[in-house]
């Protein structure tokens, strides 16, 4: 996958983020593009530099941050076309770990290696195997959404949540066969929120949400 992807992965997903946002409800606190505040200050330490409110965050340490805290961690340049932005958003909005065990799961059968939430060897022996990529896409989406109806936030951003993953399948599935402008990013309120299991109060199945 050529490494091109990540910018048009990354534009569709700055749609769907919008701005600074400090919703109540929101676990992931004050959020800014996408990057919340405590991201922002891992990623502050990490250059040596003081922390400072995310609403700072600038657009050359924003797209540092997508690349090696959500891109790279999934391994998006080596994904097939459409799976690496639908793998992508899941990462941003859930984590990576959780968003490569939906994709680990959805290979089903073909997938020979443990749901670890790691990319490697088995995962793309794998994927090398799946043929029908807008099957694959459908089945890491419906995993997306057992995952996100089980969490104690579902009840505040249902709405936002469903329409969200709803265009990052139909988009995925445009990419995966090559009518990249087909479907347009669309924001929604809520749909920015954080997803994460370390987040919610109560912990979605296993068996299904591989949580």
């Amino acid at each position: 996958m050529a490494t091109s992807s990540f910018k048009a992965a990354l534009a569709r997903v700055l749609v769907h983020e919008g701005g600074y946002v400090n919703h109540p409800r929101d676990p992931g606190g004050a959020t800014n593009q996408g990057i919340i505040q405590r991201t922002y200050d891992a990623y502050r330490r990490s250059k040596k530099l003081q922390p400072r409110s995310v609403q700072k965050l600038t657009a050359p340490e924003r797209d540092a941050i997508y690349r090696r805290q959500y891109w790279d961690a999934i391994k998006g340049d080596k994904l097939p076309a459409g799976v690496d932005y639908v793998v992508f958003d899941g990462a941003v909005n859930s984590g990576p770990k959780q968003s490569i065990k939906w994709l680990q799961r959805a290979l089903g059968s073909a997938y020979r290696g443990q749901i670890d939430g790691v990319i490697g060897l088995a995962t793309f022996a794998a994927l090398e195997a799946t043929e029908d990529h807008d099957a694959l896409i459908d089945r890491i989406c419906d995993r997306r959404m057992v995952y996100l109806r089980a969490l104690d936030t579902w009840s505040y951003f249902a709405g936002g949540w469903t329409r969200r993953v709803q265009n990052v399948r139909a988009a995925g599935k445009a990419m995966a066969d090559e009518r990249k402008d087909e479907v347009a990013a669309v924001h929604i309120a809520g749909a920015e929120t954080k997803a994460r299991i370390e987040d919610a109060r109560k912990a979605p199945s296993k068996a299904p949400a591989d949580a």
